[in-house]
């Protein structure tokens, strides 16, 4: 294994250091480092990261490898500073059976970009009606331990229950995607002033409030672990604050567009800006953004869900709903935080790894620590062009902006998956 000598790097923004990187792990650090064997990383205005982890990512393989592939989907991932990612079930077949997540599993061992760790699903077909092989995929060699319908809400609340009493017995958690269907029917957007100007049907605050308000009591009764997956309204994170007062296991993510792009955006009916849940008003976005910072909202996740050009290049009412992320949301949380590099840390890497039980990642740059990490050049800027990313589909929301940050390298277990801000394989 190729040994790398990083020097005059910043490890969270801390006084530079020199990092040899060796047999898999972070092997010295100090000033000085000399190893005349190593491949020698110049680390001068850059900062070293923990791998980013993100607990939400569509790779659409298998069934839909037009708009993503496992291989193009962790390729995109290591592009953008991440070292892990979980896969959400949505995929043709469903990811409910063991073999169909062990399927997910070895197809991202064999690309060797990123760790995928499968996500299955809840129910059968996410078709909301029977649980599916909950315990069958957590033996799987994929070892699942999230389940999750996203792109469905888990709505009978009798199955819900049923579904955090049985993850309990391996530590498990359930993901939700808090939508209440019969408030949604039909729904175009964000419901408020900009969908009655534009004849949009609205997509309400409340119908995804009511269903974290409902789980987050099922999961008190039941003593269960839960996440809400990508929380866009004020009123969930008052939900969410009062949850965890009363010490609720609940933990929360934020994407990136709802930290940064409000419901306006539709104002063009460009069906990039259509996402699921909506664009929100930028009442929420100040909302969230308190929420990221404090910790009631527990980390940043991408929900990158990649769509094939003739499922966006559409009519807004028939566009799917979804919005690419990965190679982008460093940037963005840059852009809405501030170089503040141990929040990030914290919100992209250490706290996702902790949900998802990937013990090997979310630690910081240090001697014996497993060398999954992102080296980040935080004084450049990057215009992003859809044509340069690496995953198979275009329906970024951020195409021609100039974003801040730039990942220059990451590391899976000491092997260099980016180098000088591109992929090595």
């Amino acid at each position: 294994m190729t040994a790398y000598l990083i020097t005059n790097v910043s490890v969270l923004g801390a006084a530079p250091t020199d990092l040899l990187i060796r047999d898999g792990v972070v092997a010295e650090a100090g000033t000085g480092l000399a190893a005349p064997d190593a491949v020698v990383v110049n680390g001068t205005g850059l900062v070293a990261l923990p791998g980013l982890v993100d607990l939400h990512t569509h790779l659409r393989e298998p069934g839909r490898e037009d708009a993503e592939t496992v291989e193009t989907g962790s390729r995109a991932a290591a592009l953008g500073g991440y070292t892990a990612v979980c896969a959400m079930a949505n995929t043709s077949p469903v990811a409910d059976t063991a073999g169909v997540v062990e399927q997910v599993w070895r197809l991202g061992r064999e690309a060797g970009l990123v760790d995928v760790q499968p996500i299955g699903a809840v129910t059968v077909g996410l078709a909301g009606e029977r649980l599916a092989e909950l315990g069958a995929m957590a033996d799987s060699a994929a070892r699942v331990r999230i389940f999750s319908d996203d792109g469905h809400c888990v709505a009978d609340p009798r199955l819900m229950r049923r579904a955090l009493e049985y993850v309990k017995a391996f530590d498990g958690i359930v993901a939700q995607h808090a939508e209440e269907p019969r408030l949604t029917e039909g729904a175009q957007m964000h419901e408020g002033e900009v969908a009655t100007r534009l004849g949009l049907t609205g997509w309400p605050a409340v119908a995804e409030e009511a269903i974290i308000a409902r789980d987050v009591l099922l999961a008190e009764h039941v003593g269960s672990r839960l996440h809400v997956c990508h929380v866009s309204t004020a009123g969930s994170v008052g939900v969410l604050r009062q949850a965890k007062a009363r010490g609720v296991q609940v933990t929360a993510e934020v994407t990136p567009h709802h930290l940064l792009l409000t419901d306006e955006k539709a104002a063009t009916y460009d069906p990039v800006y259509k996402v699921n849940p909506p664009l929100r008003t930028a009442a929420d976005i100040a909302a969230l953004r308190t929420a990221l910072a404090e910790g009631i909202i527990d980390i940043v996740a991408t929900d990158h869900a990649p769509h094939a050009v003739e499922d966006k290049e559409c009519e807004w009412a028939y566009a799917r709903p979804g919005m690419l992320g990965l190679e982008t949301a460093l940037s963005i949380a840059l852009d809405v935080l501030g170089p503040q590099w141990d929040l990030i840390a914290e919100r992209m890497s250490r706290a996702p790894a902790r949900i998802a039980g990937l013990a090997e990642h979310g630690h910081e740059p240090a001697p014996g620590a497993p060398a999954n990490l992102t080296l980040v050049d935080p004084a450049a800027r990057r215009t992003v062009e859809p044509t340069e990313l690496a995953s198979r589909s275009r329906n970024t929301p951020y195409a021609r902006m100039t974003l801040p940050g730039r990942i220059v390298a990451t590391f899976l277990r000491g092997v260099a998956t980016v180098l000088d801000g591109k992929a090595v394989k």
